[in-house]
This record gives structure tokens, sequence and C-alpha cells, in this order.
């Protein structure tokens, strides 16, 4: 694995650790909320979320890339 690919890779999980935290810090009763909402979902709705969320993640990144 070269280093610009490794350097990058790290860039980016650094990255989504920063974002995933803002909610929890900003709004910590919120997100508490939203978890336990999340918890009563079914397995089959989290997965399609999870889906369209890739996705369109794939669809940005080959638009900015």
């Amino acid at each position: 694995m070269s280093s610009e690919l490794l350097n990058g890779l790290m860039v980016g999980f650094c990255l989504m650790l920063i974002l995933e935290g803002i909610i929890p810090f900003l709004y910590p009763q919120r997100w508490r909320s939203l978890v336990q909402q999340l918890a009563l979902i079914s397995d089959r709705s989290l997965r399609v979320m999870g889906l369209c969320s890739m996705l369109l993640g794939l669809v940005f990144l080959y638009t900015v890339h």
C-alpha cells in the first residue's frame, strides 16, 4: 500500500470521526433520544438507510474526484 493512499485513508478516517462526534458534542440529549429511536427501527430499514448512505457517498466521491 502506498504512503499516499494510506495518508488519504487516514485523513478520511479522521474526518469521519470529527463529523460523527459533532452531534453528540453539541446536542447530547437529542443524540441519546435519536439512538433510542434507532433501536426501534427494523434491521431491514437500517440496512436500506445504510445502503442509501453508502451510495450517496459514492456519488459525491465520484462527483468530487
